[in-house]
């Protein structure tokens, strides 16, 4: 049965039917960027009633989006910047987030917050939290705690006796930050928008316009030409020409990469994006003797200790980043330097021997002139629309918890270039796919256990990531019992999910479910290479694979993985960089079977 056009599934058949109407359709915007920013603003505008098409040329939720600390969270450390406005906001979001918009992939996080000073620290500590209890209108989260030494240390047994003299105990929020990225962008196709991945922007459209605004031929970049749509390629068709997409407005939410969109547009950047490497690590739950995570503070910024499923996430660093931008390295300083922040407070010190998960992802942040030289940590995370030219938008900087405000925003900025007036954003109203029905189902999680006789910890792990989407997930498994059979090498994860991968959620290669349809590669020892050939049989009986594609789609797993480990060993960001370039990613590695890419 043909999939209908406003549906969230993103499967071959809609991947076809959505390049031909890249290739023949006049949208009212086109979006640059898979990430976060890119699909709320795709999500925004189609829901305002406006013709949209998101194109990204790796897969969703690639760069920065699912590399992130895995949190909404308010940024308590911008109350000591006085960003109130700043804080309030992503507050708000925040509760969005958890009460209505994606209660099913966000939930409640502890964090216990050390005190290591007497007297003073505590009311001034305790000052700020109680205005993070109160801002943005916050009722999903518990109001924090003050703890004695004692009680602190019953909460987190891992901290030394002599690192704290009490604590207060807070909440923000926990997400997984790819299958959110996912939900939204799904969100916004069940609305009618073309979302397509591998799909690289190689030019922008350009006419130059006389004095009335009309269109005059050809433009050459200068001041007086619009913007009127990108050229793009279809990485899984690299034998086929460049093709144009034409839109009345542009939008560039391409993070790390805006510069370079606005030069390929000949456009005079309003703002240029700093790229800030965070590296996260991954070691195991039983590694660290604690009921709650934790925030520490560091010469420079602070640490986070983030209870992730079976493990904990350490993290992050902030160092500013010049290389490869699609594949960001961590070097073994980065680690040895998480390292030897959180065994400061550590009874037990972890040892790289403990490290299961390693991970670097780039902040764009916004580097204007008052920043100066400061150091990343110090330059704020509020976002920037701008409109260099006419019909182009490029928004930039922010943080992940406000995606939805700064798509929004841009496209308001978006609505001077188009025709009519469109209606005020309505995305706070629009629940992410798998949101409805999901308090039912996760009261009924026994029952669905027993229905479909799954331990109850198996259907839950599903519920939360797959909310009311569970039966759609399952239901193969009726004519295919093996579906429901623990994936070799992750056995938290159902082959049932990685079939979903490739017929719903737009995963195209083994490293799109091993990286972001799953976390698998960030949190087993392997990283995925023990689950690379069952993966690929999967996705291939879907995606229609031969037994060629199969085999370089396992092998591209290899290479990253190799190089990965690697490029850790190594001191420098240059030297880690090197070799991480070493593995082309899967999209490169697909396209060198059916012809060379330019």
């Amino acid at each position: 049965m043909p999939v209908p056009p406003w549906s969230p599934q993103l499967g071959p058949e809609r991947r076809r039917r959505d390049l031909d109407r890249l290739r023949t359709q006049h949208f009212d915007v086109v979006v640059v960027g898979g990430g976060v920013v890119g699909a709320g603003a795709a999500l925004d505008a189609v829901t305002r009633g406006l013709s949209v098409a998101l194109v990204e040329a790796r897969d969703l939720a690639a760069g920065t989006s699912s590399r992130s600390s895995k949190l909404f969270h308010g940024g308590l450390r911008y109350l000591e910047m006085f960003e109130f406005g700043l804080v309030r906001e992503a507050l708000r979001e925040r509760e969005l987030m958890l009460s209505r918009l994606c209660p099913h992939l966000a939930r409640p996080v502890s964090f216990l917050y050390p005190l290591t000073r007497p007297l003073i620290e505590r009311p001034y500590v305790g000052a700020g939290l109680a205005l993070y209890d109160t801002m943005g209108g916050s009722r999903s989260v518990p109001r924090h705690r003050h703890l004695r030494r004692s009680g602190a240390r019953r909460l987190v047994p891992a901290l030394k006796r002599d690192t704290l003299v009490g604590g207060i105990r807070y909440y923000d929020g926990l997400v997984d930050d790819a299958r959110h990225t996912l939900a939204v962008a799904r969100t916004a196709a069940a609305h009618g928008a073309v979302v397509l991945t591998s799909t690289e922007v190689v030019d922008v459209l350009r006419h130059a316009e006389d004095d009335a605004g009309n269109e005059d031929g050809a433009g050459d970049g200068a001041s007086g030409d619009r913007v009127t749509g990108v050229r793009v390629r279809d990485l899984e068709a690299p034998d086929e020409p460049a093709f144009d997409v034409h839109g009345t407005v542009v939008i560039s939410a391409t993070g790390v990469w805006s510069d370079e969109l606005q030069a390929m547009a000949g456009a005079t950047p309003s703002f240029t994006v700093r790229a800030s490497k965070g590296v996260h690590l991954l070691v195991p739950r039983a590694r660290i003797d604690a009921d709650s995570g934790m925030i520490l503070r560091t010469a420079t910024s602070v640490l986070f200790v983030i209870p992730w499923k079976d493990h904990w996430i350490v993290g992050t660093t902030d160092t500013d980043w010049h290389l490869d931008l699609a594949e960001p390295a961590a070097t073994a300083t980065d680690i040895r330097y998480l390292l030897d922040q959180v065994n400061r407070v550590l009874t037990v010190p972890l040892t790289t021997d403990d490290i299961e998960g390693v991970y670097a992802g780039l902040r764009p942040l916004l580097a204007r002139a008052h920043t100066g030289g400061r150091h990343p940590s110090r330059v704020s995370r509020e976002h920037a629309v701008a409109r260099p030219v006419p019909g182009l938008v490029v928004v930039a900087g922010g943080k992940y918890t406000t995606y939805r405000v700064m798509g929004a925003d841009a496209v308001d900025a978006a609505a001077v270039d188009l025709p009519e007036p469109i209606p005020p954003s309505c995305t706070e109203r629009i629940p992410l796919v798998g949101a409805d029905g999901f308090p039912a189902l996760r009261n009924q999680a026994a029952q669905l256990a027993a229905d479909w006789d799954l331990p109850v910890g198996t259907v839950r792990h599903l519920l939360h990531r797959y909310g009311s989407e569970l039966h759609q997930v399952l239901t193969p498994a009726v004519d295919d019992r093996s579906l429901l059979m623990p994936l070799p090498g992750a056995e938290h994860y159902l082959c049932a999910e990685v079939r979903f991968a490739a017929v719903a959620e737009g995963a195209l290669h083994v490293d799109d479910v091993l990286l972001r349809r799953t976390r698998i590669a960030m949190e087993t020892g392997h990283r995925g290479a023990d689950s690379a050939v069952a993966v690929a049989g999967l996705m291939g009986d879907v995606l229609g694979w031969d037994t060629e594609r199969r085999a370089a789609e396992v092998a591209a797993v290899l290479d990253r993985v190799a190089a990965e480990r690697a490029s850790q060993q190594q001191l420098t960001d240059a030297a880690a960089d090197g070799i991480r370039r070493t593995a082309p990613d899967a999209e490169r590695s697909a396209g060198t079977l059916a012809g060379d890419r330019v």
